[in-house]
């Protein structure tokens, strides 16, 4: 799943570890959604989404369009 996880981190200058501070995940978590090795979870796509006030179709691309 393609994501704006990334540039979005970036935008506000924080390190993965520092993203993954406030979603309560590790920095290897942070990097395996932004590369997109893994999709976060349900629960976890809310908590990124509401961190960055987006709703969650602007953040995650679910590749089908």
């Amino acid at each position: 799943m393609k994501n704006r996880l990334k540039v979005l981190r970036a935008e506000r200058d924080w390190s993965q570890a520092e993203l993954g501070m406030h979603l309560d995940v590790s920095r290897q978590a942070v990097n395996a959604i932004e590369t997109g090795k893994h999709d976060p979870s349900l629960p976890l796509a809310f908590r990124i989404a509401r961190l960055f006030s987006m709703p969650i179709e602007e953040i995650f691309d679910d590749e089908l369009n």
